[in-house]
């Protein structure tokens, strides 16, 4: 070969090196003028553009979606850590981003490809990565994202077209972190269990009233979460990023949610948040979770810049403070798998106290309320161009509406191996029973059995009273045992804790224990009745009570015979039995 053909081939290697470099300089975002988000093979190929790039990136697939889609993962380490194991051996906190859960809502999406290519390839905030490491998922819901058009967020100001809010199984994910439906939600949850981040942050766009803040959050400060975990949320997180987006003067209020929807003078609340919703979900796993919701009437590019900042933000947050917080993280994990966890009743449900308030300034817009000739109904117009501070209570405070003892075990019976595959889902540990074996558990009994007439996401939601029994049960090879002194005994008792806020048996896994199967005949159960109250003058006292007292059941005759047939020795007496149960200590190791 001649230097003529190599001089050619090197100018050549050198002029793409120098277009790809340009290339990858622009966003697809700052491409389209700030106006366009990129589909999903454009995202994906900045992002291998990125990896490409340089070395402290590593792209990999996390699973796929209904549809066949990789959810594809960026894992950014400084030097090169790209497995838990070495990232946790570093000190490094690993903070986790996930953007387009509601692939409407992309801001996430675009701010991170700039925060990417700012440190990246730039070099401007590199000093980030000093101490945190970063998982990115561009697009949690690939699917719904695809389902790509102008027409998909009627509230939302840009971008000129987006994704749709649920997955091409019409699923909302941002309410499956604990059931786990969704294939996306499961692939999910299994990289979760792999990297165990130490913070989390979901962004979203939201909808509602009009007012002045680019960003609103939310955050779990109201009792779901360990205390060492909420104070230092608190008093060093929440107090720090505020300050830090007011000086970018990017006004940030908590997430804005009203007791009257649109009136801000109604007042405002705070809540909980379940573990069906990720801040929620993070809560009961001990780690502090960071919902960003911009504001869906600013524009594109207002929304994406305060996305940014709030990211960055977080990151110096989590730099200065690297070494305590870990500390405060381990110090949450110790105590949920300590036996001082299990000594006072757990809080698994909340509700918002409104016996007391505070008045705090918020930052809206004239408003006036207006009765619509079209509806009947009230409708509010907003004046965006007259902003307006309003006090206006705040009621911040919650209280626990359902308080359980934790045992110190679960025991599922192999045949729900639906269940069991959620315990394995959320990384929960537990002991498989190798051969038959006989426990006496605590357990619950439904009563006054509801379900919701309409479904909800795909489910019938069951409502019940309990009672508690204790039963002796023999339990087939295969049924799993799971311990409470482990850090993620919260999980446990979210899942299996029926009254708990989104427990699998409230979203109706366990529904078919609620139906009856039996039934008895007219012929045979009307002569049975009279030979029952003939010699039993209690049974009889009992049933002319319930007559007088319930004009329902009286004029039921179906209702009657089922009645006494619920007396009789073939009545089916696992009905309404919880199947899971309680072991209030660990069975001896034989």
């Amino acid at each position: 070969m001649t230097l003529r053909f190599f001089s050619i081939l090197l100018i050549g290697s050198l002029c793409w090196i120098n277009s790809f470099a340009q290339d990858i300089k622009l966003t697809p975002y700052e491409k389209s003028g700030g106006k366009s988000t990129p589909r999903y093979a454009e995202t994906m190929a900045y992002c291998r553009q990125l990896a490409t790039f340089s070395p402290l990136v590593k792209m990999e697939s996390i699973g796929k979606s209904a549809q066949g889609r990789d959810i594809q993962l960026l894992i950014i380490d400084k030097n090169r850590n790209f497995t838990p194991e070495a990232v946790h051996r570093s000190g490094n906190v690993v903070l986790m981003i996930q953007a387009c859960i509601h692939a409407g809502e992309p801001d996430g999406k675009d701010a991170m490809q700039l925060l990417l290519r700012d440190m990246l390839v730039k070099g401007i905030h590199k000093e980030l990565l000093d101490h945190v490491t970063l998982l990115f998922i561009p697009i949690f819901n690939t699917d719904g994202h695809e389902r790509f058009g102008p027409y998909n967020r009627i509230n939302q100001n840009g971008p000129t077209e987006m994704g749709w809010r649920t997955t091409a199984q019409n699923l909302n994910l941002n309410r499956d972190y604990l059931k786990a439906d969704a294939p996306e939600m499961q692939a999910w949850l299994k990289n979760l269990n792999k990297w165990n981040p130490d913070f989390f942050i979901d962004t979203h766009v939201t909808d509602g009233a009009d007012y002045q803040y680019k960003i609103t959050y939310s955050l779990e400060l109201g009792g779901n979460m360990e205390s060492g975990l909420t104070d230092w949320t608190r008093d060093y997180y929440e107090k720090g990023i505020l300050k830090l987006l007011d000086n970018d003067t990017v006004p940030a209020f908590p997430y804005v949610q009203f007791r009257n929807w649109h009136d801000p003078r109604s007042g405002l609340y705070l809540t909980p948040s379940p573990p069906m919703l990720s801040t929620g979900y993070f809560a009961v796993r001990n780690r502090p979770a960071l919902l960003i919701e911009t504001h869906m009437l600013k524009a594109y590019p207002i929304r994406v810049a305060a996305t940014y900042k709030t990211i960055q933000h977080t990151m110096e947050l989590l730099n200065k403070d690297h070494q305590r917080f870990l500390q405060v993280v381990k110090k949450a994990d110790d105590y949920t798998a300590s036996d001082d966890f299990r000594k006072t009743p757990y809080p698994v449900k909340f509700k918002t106290s409104y016996k007391d308030s505070v008045m705090t300034s918020f930052k809206g817009v004239e408003y006036e309320g207006v009765k619509s000739d079209l509806t009947g109904g009230e409708w509010f117009v907003y004046h965006p161009e007259k902003p307006l501070t309003m006090q206006i209570p705040y009621f911040t405070k919650a209280e626990p509406v359902a308080m359980v003892q934790l045992p110190a075990a679960y025991i599922i019976p192999v045949e729900w191996s639906e269940i069991i595959k959620r315990i394995q889902l959320h990384g929960l540990k537990y002991i498989v029973l190798d051969k038959p074996a006989s426990f006496t558990a605590n357990t619950y009994r439904f009563s006054s059995v509801k379900f919701r007439p309409v479904s909800f996401e795909g489910r019938f939601i069951a409502q019940f009273g309990l009672d508690t029994l204790t039963t002796k049960h023999e339990y087939e090879a295969g049924s799993i045992i799971v311990p409470t002194n482990q850090p993620r005994a919260r999980i446990a008792a979210y899942l299996l804790e029926p009254l708990a806020d989104g427990s699998l048996a409230s979203w109706g896994f366990f529904n078919t224990v609620m139906e009856q199967k039996e039934y008895t005949e007219s012929y045979v159960m009307e002569r049975m009745a009279r030979e029952m109250l003939s010699k039993d003058t209690l049974l009889k006292q009992e049933f002319e009570q319930k007559r007088a007292t319930d004009k329902r059941f009286a004029n039921d005759p179906e209702a009657i015979i089922n009645w006494f047939y619920s007396k009789t020795p073939y009545w089916d007496h696992q009905l309404n039995l919880y199947p899971v149960g309680r072991l209030m200590s660990m069975p001896a190791k034989k």
